[in-house]
Order: structure tokens, then C-alpha cells, then sequence
């Protein structure tokens, strides 16, 4: 599943594509894939200029804006935000197996849900073979009210040690599913929590409170640092994740913990075990995280 740093790489990738470009038309291949419905989508979608991306947890978003009548469909126009309104967001939650990427003119896209024909060739895809993800379309400060997006917790890239320790500590639930809960932290997935708990020196299994100061601040750092990297190196790709571009992520080839279970600990040689911490997979090492 994507997380914080593959989306934030897709959202990087896609702005130089597709800043101040309009949605002239979109190839409604799947409906399922596009909320509330394929009709209110195209109510909202069509004819807007896309004036930003971004990312809110592991969600990428579009954010929408009326061009102004003299606008051009054909130009491609930078200076986008001079005469431009809001007029609401597309935001896109990959799920499992989604990928958005940008298409120039004369390419076809892979298997697509839904595709985005933007002025000046582009089309940007929406693709998920395994159909968990989706499109949803929001008119100006409709999103805030999205259950979804309304309850997710602070961004772990700007969240302060102090306040990290505080929605942390004192919590009986064990630290790896803390990490995992959208409402604590967002963005955090299986990948990073393994990487960032290892780190750390920390078993997933251990209570939050049984954590000290000193432990939680060095897995504040630790968390900042893993995602830092990753997104240096454009995330991980282990199976369907890919670019905006079309391009393989590098930061598994630096994988510690996940996934290597019965392998050797990089750093005392001892196997690696895994055991199930909120339904998900957590592998570590029973030497080094104590």
C-alpha cells in the first residue's frame, strides 16, 4: 500500500505535469472507481484548472480552481494562481494497488480506472488492478466534513518531539498499532513503522506506555528519518507501487526490518522473527529491539 512517502513522491512528480493544466474531458472506464458518482464528478471536475498538488496523509490532492474566461485551454500557464478560483479538490486514495501517473500526448495508459484528459495533450491516469482505491470529487470545503479526511492525525514530518510523546504516552495499546492508526499519526503504514521501530531500537509489541521520554523522542527521530529517506528515494517498490512517472522506487534496497523475517539482523546477525500486531505483519529483532 502507498504510503506517506510514495504519495508525497507522486504528488512531486505530477505538479511540473499537470500545474495550470484543464480537465477538458474524463473516460469514465470504471464507475465504481469515482465518488459521490461519475455524474457529481463531472459536475465538479470538468472545465477546472488544476491549481495544486498536494498530499493529507497517504491521500494525494488535486486542488481545483475556476480559469478565468480569457483562459486558453491550450496554454499551459504557470502563473496559474493570478487568475484563477477555488472551486474544490480531487483527492485520490490509492489504497493498495493505485497509481496515478501522467501521460503525454500519444501514450496510452495501462488498464486504467478513469483517465483526466488535460488542455495540452496530457492525461493523467487513475489505475488499481485490484479496484480498492478511488476518485472523490469535493466543492470548496466539502472535504472537511469527509469523515476520512476530517479525523486524521498530525503530519509526521511537522510534528513536534513534545507532541509526539503527548498522543503517545500513557496509551496501553501496543506502540507498532499506534503507529498504524490514521487518527494518531497520518501517513504511517507497515513499511515505515517497521523501519522507523527498528531504528529505534523498539519492539512493536511493547505498550506505548511502557515507553520512556527518551524512547519516544528517539523514535520521533527515527520516524522523521525514514520518511525523510524514503522520499529521497522516491519510496518503495515492492510490488504495484510506481511513480508519476512510471518509475520504481529505490528505498526498499535499504529495507532493515520489513520483510526479513528469518534473515539476518544487520546489525547482530540473529535471525529476524515477525509476529502480528494489529493484523498486520511486524518483523524485528529480539536482540536489538528489546
Amino acid at each position: 500500500m502507498p504510503e506517506l512517502p510514495e504519495v508525497e513522491t507522486i504528488a512531486r512528480g505530477l505538479a511540473p505535469e499537470v500545474l495550470g493544466r484543464t480537465i477538458l474531458a474524463v473516460q469514465v472506464l470504471d464507475p465504481s472507481a469515482l465518488k459521490p458518482s461519475p455524474e457529481a464528478f463531472l459536475a465538479l471536475a470538468l472545465n477546472q484548472t488544476i491549481a495544486g498538488v498536494g498530499r493529507r496523509g497517504k491521500l494525494l490532492l488535486l486542488h481545483l480552481a475556476s480559469p478565468a474566461p480569457h483562459a486558453n485551454h491550450n496554454d499551459h500557464n504557470n502563473d496559474h494562481n493570478a487568475s484563477t478560483s477555488s472551486s474544490g479538490i480531487l483527492a485520490i486514495h490509492l489504497r493498495m494497488t493505485g497509481r496515478v501517473m501522467a501521460y503525454a500526448p500519444g501514450i496510452t495508459p495501462d488498464k486504467p480506472r478513469a483517465i483526466l484528459n488535460l488542455s495540452g495533450g496530457v492525461a493523467l491516469s487513475f489505475a488499481d488492478v485490484r479496484r480498492f482505491g478511488s476518485m472523490h470529487a469535493f466543492a470548496p470545503g466539502e472535504i472537511d466534513a469527509w469523515p476520512f479526511y476530517r479525523d486524521l492525525g498530525p503530519e509526521p514530518l511537522t510534528l513536534a518531539a513534545s507532541d509526539f510523546r503527548s498522543r503517545l504516552t500513557g496509551s496501553r495499546s501496543r506502540i507498532k498499532a499506534l503507529l498504524l492508526d490514521q487518527h494518531v499519526i497520518a501517513g504511517i503504514g507497515n513499511i515505515y513503522a517497521d523501519e522507523a521501530l527498528f531504528r529505534a531500537s523498539i519492539r512493536p509489541t511493547t505498550p506505548a506506555s511502557a515507553l520512556s521520554p527518551r524512547q519516544l523522542n528517539a523514535l520521533h527521530a527515527a520516524i522523521q528519518a525514514v520518511l525523510t529517506q524514503a522520499i529521497a528515494e522516491n519510496g518503495s517498490s515492492i510490488r504495484d507501487y510506481r511513480t508519476a512517472h512510471g518509475d520504481a522506487g529505490a528505498f526498499q534496497n535499504h529495507f532493515q526490518a520489513y520483510g526479513r523475517a528469518g534473515k539476518p539482523c544487520t546489525r547482530c546477525q540473529v535471525p529476524m522473527v515477525s509476529a502480528k500486531v494489529a493484523g498486520r505483519t511486524s518483523t524485528y529483532c529480539e536482540r536489538c529491539q528489546k
